[in-house]
């Protein structure tokens, strides 16, 4: 009898604890940062930076062409591509880049360079839902198409306007937009046809682009007065400006869509703006210069390169502290995320 109840006892138990150790580690795994490479182009250097984002320091540094402004890396955290801009800044005199590098993450060296066919001054690269990678070509006033299996350009979509010097394309893949920075428009262009379909005017001269997570508002940074242009992707005409306390360099949203963060070099900030009431809600000081913002995709934190500093800053998107520096080349810029397994 007593063993019996002794049996009875231990089946008991295990009912009780064995689902709640099945499920544990699907409650650990939902707070887990995610795990991947963030990658860094220091443009100065002429270099690619490999960092380890928990550890917070860069493991290699990879040579490249002249002046990376900016970076991307495949769907599959395998290879980075690195357009290779040339030996002058937009607008400026200088040599006229005509590649895109290619990077082998887990090698740590550039393993192909795509030949753009022209020199074009490449600079910012991303890859489409189809699978393509699209860069623009400033001097081409175009937007190039490569095939990452060839290796090869593919198509050139023109954006009609000079100096288009970024992008950013719908989460459906039907639209593409581009900053054209010296003519101080965006260019959006039907992505299926291949051809612009609208021009929208934003000021003299534009900067850097980023599209809300819900794609229904384009942001571009007006050069001449401390203000956020928005643009409405349902009509692709102006919206609203939205007012900040400097100038604006680069902007992106936060995963789950309720702030837009805003780099402003000269008061060495990111302003968060409410996407709800389109006011910036409050600053964070960062190192000097910053440039860019790319947001984890686990929505925890953002990374924000500081040019002039050779840092890049890690926000908490939680406590909008800067929870930790991490040194990395001169020059830093161009951010991306390069997902491991």
């Amino acid at each position: 009898m007593l063993r019996s109840n002794l049996v009875l006892i231990f089946i008991v138990l295990a009912s009780l604890v064995l689902p709640a150790a099945a499920t544990e580690p699907a409650d650990s795994s939902s707070t887990a940062p995610a795990r991947g490479l963030l990658l860094v182009a220091n443009k100065w250097e002429h270099t690619l930076g490999i960092v380890d984002p928990e550890a917070g320091r860069q493991l290699a540094k990879v040579t490249v062409g002249v002046n990376d402004h900016e970076v991307t890396a495949s769907p599959d955290g395998r290879f980075a591509y690195v357009p290779v801009y040339g030996s002058s800044v937009v607008g400026q005199p200088g040599s006229d880049g005509r590649t895109v590098d290619v990077v082998d993450i887990k090698a740590r060296r550039v393993v192909a360079s795509i030949d753009l066919g022209r020199p074009v001054r490449p600079h910012c690269p991303l890859f489409g839902p189809d699978g393509m990678l699209y860069v623009t070509a400033e001097l081409a006033n175009a937007v190039d198409v490569i095939d990452p299996e060839t290796r090869k350009v593919v198509a050139s979509i023109p954006t009609d306007q000079p100096q288009s010097h970024m992008l950013v394309i719908t989460r459906d893949g039907r639209r593409l937009y581009t900053s054209n920075i010296s003519a101080g428009t965006i260019t959006a262009i039907n992505l299926k046809a291949r051809k612009p379909v609208a021009v929208i005017p934003v000021s003299k001269t534009a900067q850097r682009i980023s599209i809300s997570v819900d794609d229904r508002w384009v942001f571009t940074a007006d050069q001449t007065k401390p203000q956020l242009a928005v643009i409405d992707t349902q009509t692709d005409q102006f919206k609203m400006w939205v007012p900040l306390p400097a100038k604006a360099f680069g902007t992106r949203p936060t995963l789950d869509g309720r702030w837009l963060l805003v780099t402003l070099p000269s008061a060495n900030q990111v302003a968060v703006v409410d996407l709800q009431s389109m006011q910036v809600a409050r600053t964070i000081d960062v190192p000097s210069a910053p440039q860019e913002i790319l947001v984890r995709p686990d929505n925890g934190v953002a990374y924000v390169s500081c040019d002039e500093s050779r840092k890049v800053a890690v926000v908490n998107l939680s406590s909008w502290q800067v929870e930790k520096l991490i040194e990395v080349g001169q020059g830093a810029d161009g951010l991306a995320w390069a997902a491991q397994r």
